[in-house]
């Protein structure tokens, strides 16, 4: 083996330890299914803070669809911090959000599907932080 093949393997090696770390610093967040009951729809987030900084507050939007993959509802709420009852995020701790969604009338199936994004992650020291790339979704089996 020639040195430039030991070099070009030391840097992938490199490339891919960072990028394996990379994976793990997150906001995690788990999505379950909604829960229907009537005009109402809860949708449970869980939440945990494998990033570095403490997360000081997250906004997200909940969309629920129904099986033809129409929006039959929306919510927008901070998820994380902006009030005494949402502190911040601690690195390696974990939170729950419920989202309740209502409707004017009850829903017309409860085989609603709901969809979740972040559109604001604020960390430690007022940083903002790429949604995109800071949160990963997971969402859980009905």
């Amino acid at each position: 083996m020639n040195c430039s093949n030991l070099h070009f393997r030391h840097w992938l090696l490199g490339v891919v330890l960072f990028c394996a770390v990379n994976l793990q610093a997150q906001l995690a967040v788990t999505v379950s299914p909604p829960k229907i009951t009537g005009q109402k729809a809860v949708v449970k987030l869980a939440m945990k803070n494998n990033l570095a900084d403490k997360v000081e507050s997250a906004r997200a939007v909940v969309f629920l669809l129904d099986d033809q993959g129409k929006m039959v509802g929306q919510f927008t709420r901070w998820v994380i911090g902006g009030t005494k009852d949402h502190p911040a995020l601690e690195p390696k701790k974990e939170t729950t959000f419920n989202f309740v969604i209502t409707s004017p009338q009850p829903f017309t199936t409860t085989n609603l599907t709901a969809k979740v994004s972040f559109s604001r992650v604020v960390l430690e020291g007022g940083k903002l932080a790429d949604p995109n790339k800071t949160v990963s979704l997971k969402a859980t089996a009905r």
